[in-house]
């Protein structure tokens, strides 16, 4: 099967669905190159609109391997974590470019449930495949979404915007994804917990959901100040915002969000729950500051439209860095408050060129 056959079988007519004319695509995958009208595209954000644009490289052996990923997990994943770009961005993702370098090991049938994982988030978020490029590796598979996006002229957020006195928010648990990859990779041989309870924290790690309503409603809002998704850990998207923003930002412990399940599997597996969810990452949530004041009114607006939200921590002035605040427990003869200790968190998370 030449390249131009296996392209088609790849995408079948899938690439005729009904998100092509939804996202204002003129011409789409089978030319030089797409023709898209953005004026078109049915996104729900008002002109004057700004175009966004992303791009996320997933490579075997780096970021999966057929231990931890199905073959429609590697597609699904791939484009998921670009959508989680555009979701941080406060945008509507629209339109998807998807290259491969595809090894010996995978011929048409595995490179088809690549394509079917993709395929399904595309149809879950509404976005048009609308072309990309197709080459041979010697050994191992490279796949790469490109992404466009629009939002609102002036209503982008960007890690640069936090201010001193900001509360600092998530929008779910940390540290999920990196207890399913820990699940994956057979690191706890003889786990009590049953498979119904393992599959949340395996489905965190292969098949994450971008935020793209919570990033709409904080860009909407005018109350949010910066926004990052978190995809290389708590404790180093943090440190992005406080070194874009040159602020403090100041997390406690005792708020960030956990998972009943990710706890109970830390404690049987004698692992640190802490440890992911400060530096596990992939979880594809997003970390944000806003108002203070407007806190409390943005949670319940988030309640209302069954989004969770959690205030984690504050920001202030003084050098770029992340400290934590980890609460001691309260005296057990009752003899006053436990005490607070501060330390500051290393600027670490998942890094491609550590040595």
């Amino acid at each position: 099967m030449d390249e131009f056959a296996s392209i088609s079988y790849w995408t079948g007519q899938r690439a005729l669905s009904k998100q092509q004319e939804r996202r204002g695509v003129a011409i789409g995958i089978g030319d030089d190159a797409a023709s898209v009208d953005l004026e078109a595209a049915a996104d729900g954000v008002a002109s004057p609109k700004r175009l966004l644009l992303t791009a996320d490289t997933m490579v075997e052996t780096v970021h999966f391997n057929d231990r931890t990923m199905r073959e429609e997990d590697i597609g699904y994943k791939a484009l998921a974590a670009s959508i989680s770009d555009i979701a941080a961005m406060g945008g509507v993702p629209l339109h998807a470019l998807v290259s491969v370098s595809v090894p010996p090991a995978y011929g048409a049938e595995r490179m088809r449930r690549v394509f079917d994982g993709l395929y399904e988030c595309a149809e879950r978020y509404g976005i048009a495949v609308v072309g990309g490029d197709t080459t041979s590796a010697p050994q191992h598979l490279v796949i790469n979404v490109a992404l466009t996006g629009t939002v609102e002229a002036g209503c982008e957020l960007s890690r640069a915007g936090a201010k001193p006195g900001d509360a600092v928010f998530v929008t779910g648990t940390v540290g999920m994804a990196a207890a399913g990859l820990h699940v994956l990779l057979g690191k706890e041989q003889h786990s009590p917990l049953t498979h119904k309870e393992l599959a949340p924290l395996i489905g965190a790690h292969r098949r994450p959901a971008p935020c793209i309503e919570a990033g709409r409603m904080l860009a909407r809002s005018g109350a949010c100040h910066a926004l990052n998704d978190i995809s290389d850990g708590l404790a180093s998207e943090a440190w992005e915002i406080a070194e874009a923003s040159g602020l403090r930002v100041v997390l406690r412990e005792s708020a960030l969000p956990r998972s009943g399940t990710m706890s109970k599997y830390a404690s049987k597996a004698g692992a640190n729950p802490l440890e992911w969810m400060l530096y596990g990452g992939e979880d594809y949530t997003l970390l944000g500051t806003m108002a203070s004041e407007k806190a409390a009114a943005l949670q319940q607006q988030f309640r209302a439209a069954g989004i969770p939200m959690f205030v984690i921590g504050s920001t202030e002035a003084g050098k770029p860095g992340v400290d934590l605040v980890q609460e001691e427990p309260h005296s057990p003869r009752g003899a006053g408050s436990g005490t607070a200790a501060r330390m500051p968190l290393e600027k670490r998370g998942y890094n491609h060129f550590k040595g």
